[in-house]
């Protein structure tokens, strides 16, 4: 079909020849910030500039999506230490292009075997404390980049970790997202004299463009580096980490670290309209994404317009539904039994579609009773973290790595490793003290995990995508997903498109971004929700990243949410 061509103006060049321009109908009504990055060689895309540059760097040199990855990571860990680093989880998957096998990394850590129900009771405690050394659970990011690399990766271990020592050691200069969240956690670090000499220098946050260094941290890069994942869990990193824990009261010991092991599982998917959409199964939440887009599919959402109130009403129902069966039965499943089949069942999804109204907004949906679940399960009581890095990264073969890290709350459990800089997570406050909830803590169990990577491809199209912001995660990988397969956007597009969050816990409250139409917030508060409109790119809906190998034509796309700092960097041509 021809493409329809107007002549809108002319231009006099510097010639003074009269040229005419033309403009097709598409540039009129151009509906996105930025435009994807298109190669035919690798591309990295995450929330840091330089650390996607640094994942590019990795893949001119001829590493793997996987070597990309763990050194876009490793960088992300020097530049946005509240988010992640060496101290937090991690999770992946990873797309083999010639094999077109889909692999899930389940790199989480566990509870140190001393954190028991009995032991916190004996301290006179209810709950797990949000921060200090007691809501801390066994770091699992290294052993996740150690198993990444084992399975997939292609350049010698040590150069994946130069760019991030090289930043760590002379400095880089903190970025403009980091430089307002840095200073509205910068409490949590003042618990502890370490954490704040370190990250406080002088007594207060980096500011905007202020060179921050980190030696200390620069040390256990090299000592990873150069050792491998022994250093972290048999090493000087480990011993640092136990003698930490002794000195503020903690129960982590040698044994923990020492018999921690990352797991490859096998990722849950779902068919969304002819797409096949892939998760970590629990104990993370990416099932609620599968069951969000199961109920979606009973509903001619493409017949909605993308920012209609009938397509967020679907969605926000849809979201309250599966929000309720993943906090009644979500746990680590060597614990626990989670009826992951009956909650993926299509049979189950029309079941709770039932239940949505179009014509009123439900605000109390009750967990279901999923095939093979044991509806006397106790609901858990969730303390799930928000502060999230996500990455991705694509090579020249088309081979894609989907990754995710965190250290549960911000700046994590505000406790630093002597001598080594590592901020260690909090993410122990995962668990609940409840008996027969499915979180209920317990020896070496892995706690629930908001963090989940995500890929989905039909045909020759693969993509991989990620969208932080704790509990928002499964909503806005949702919300992804439809953007994509019933509006047919491309995946700057997908992650740029106005997106809204559930504020609170129960009810009808949702945070939405001001874009959204006047008319879409009308129609939405008239079904009974209540709305509280925020900026236009807000952080509040969780930012995100996104690559696609089209495995026709060999060329790749990458994408980066505005509401971060990052973008999509490609592979620089060989010399």
């Amino acid at each position: 079909m021809k493409r329809k061509l107007l002549v809108l103006i002319t231009l006099v060049a510097c010639t003074g020849l009269v040229v005419p321009v033309l403009w097709s109908e598409k540039l009129m009504t151009w509906s996105q910030g930025r435009s994807m990055v298109v190669s035919q060689r690798g591309i990295a895309a995450a929330e840091q500039s330089l650390a996607s540059a640094a994942g590019a760097s990795i893949l001119a040199k001829g590493g793997s999506a996987a070597d990309a990855a763990i050194a876009t990571s490793a960088v992300m860990g020097v530049m946005q230490p509240m988010m992640n680093g060496m101290g937090g989880d991690l999770f992946a998957i990873e797309y083999d292009a010639k094999t077109g096998k889909v692999s899930g990394l389940n790199a989480s850590g566990w509870s140190p075997a001393g954190l028991t129900i009995s032991y916190l009771q004996s301290k006179g405690l209810r709950h797990i404390p949000g921060t200090g050394i007691l809501s801390v659970s066994i770091p699992g990011c290294v052993m996740g980049w150690w198993e990444l690399h084992q399975r997939f990766g292609k350049l010698p271990w040590k150069e994946l970790f130069q760019p991030a020592i090289f930043y760590a050691s002379h400095g880089f200069p903190v970025a403009q997202w980091d430089s307002m969240y840095w200073p509205a956690y910068a409490d949590v670090l003042r618990k502890d004299p370490e954490a704040t000499r370190i990250y406080l220098p002088g007594g207060r946050p980096p500011q905007l463009g202020e060179v921050f260094r980190n030696p200390e941290y620069a040390k256990a890069l090299e000592l990873v580096a150069n050792e491998g994942e022994q250093a972290f869990y048999q090493g000087d990193i480990a011993r640092a980490i136990v003698k930490t824990s002794q000195e503020l009261g903690g129960v982590i010991s040698a044994e923990d670290l020492r018999d921690y092991k990352a797991e490859w599982v096998e990722p849950i998917e779902t068919d969304y309209r002819g797409w096949k959409v892939f998760e970590i199964p629990p104990n993370t939440q990416g099932i609620a994404t599968l069951m969000m887009l199961n109920i979606m599919a009973q509903f001619p959402l493409p017949t909605y317009g993308p920012l209609s109130p009938e397509r967020f009403h679907i969605e926000m129902q849809a979201q309250q539904l599966a929000y309720a069966d993943v906090r009644k039965y979500v746990g680590d499943p060597r614990f626990v039994k989670v009826p992951v089949q009956g909650m993926l069942s299509m049979d189950y999804a029309k079941e709770r579609a039932r239940l949505i109204r179009l014509d009123e907004a439900t605000c109390d949906f009750q967990a279901g009773t999923p095939p093979g679940a044991n509806p006397s399960t106790a609901m858990a009581s969730l303390h799930p973290g928000k502060d999230t890095s996500y990455l991705t990264t694509v090579d020249k073969d088309g081979n894609i790595v989907s990754l995710i890290q965190s250290l549960a709350g911000a700046f994590g459990s505000g406790v630093a490793v002597r001598g080594y800089g590592i901020i260690l997570q909090n993410r122990a406050t995962g668990f609940t003290l409840r008996p027969g909830s499915p979180d209920v803590l317990a020896p070496h169990k892995r706690p629930f995990h908001t963090i989940i990577p995500a890929f989905m491809e039909r045909g020759d199209i693969h993509i991989g995508f990620g969208i932080m912001r704790g509990g928002n995660q499964p909503l806005a990988q949702a919300q992804f997903v439809s953007d994509i397969v019933d509006y047919n956007l491309n995946i700057q597009q997908a992650l740029e498109t106005p997106r809204f969050n559930k504020f609170g816990r129960g009810g009808c409250s949702y945070l939405i971004e001001s874009r959204v139409p006047k008319a879409t917030l009308i129609g939405l508060s008239t079904l009974g929700y209540d709305l509280r409109v925020v900026g236009p790119f807000a952080e509040f809906v969780g930012g995100g990243q996104a690559v696609l190998h089209d495995s026709a034509t060999g060329v790749n796309y990458g994408a980066s949410d505005p509401r971060k700092d990052g973008e999509a960097v490609p592979e620089s041509s060989p010399e």
